[in-house]
């Protein structure tokens, strides 16, 4: 085989792939790249479901204090009707 060859992407996947089934040290590094990956992936994703629950908490809290200050200006509207 020419220097040539060892540079086509076909030549340099499967060198690769040799080396990942081959090497202790590689697939080692691969196993742990694997496993931070999957647990960053994890991590996101409670962050992300935190916030929405904060959001969404926030949003029914704001609902219920709306609605609560409706229920009084309505209160003190028709009290303040039926007197005059």
């Amino acid at each position: 085989m020419a220097l040539d060859d060892y540079l086509d992407s076909e030549v340099a996947v499967a060198v690769a792939a040799t080396a990942v089934a081959l090497s202790p040290r590689v697939r080692r590094l691969v196993r742990r790249g694997a496993v931070y990956g999957v647990a960053g992936a994890l991590k996101a994703t409670d962050v992300v479901t935190a916030a929405a629950r904060g959001v969404a908490s926030g949003v029914s809290s704001q609902g219920e204090r709306a609605a609560a200050t409706e229920g009084r200006a309505e209160a003190s509207a028709g009290a303040a009707g039926s007197v005059a």
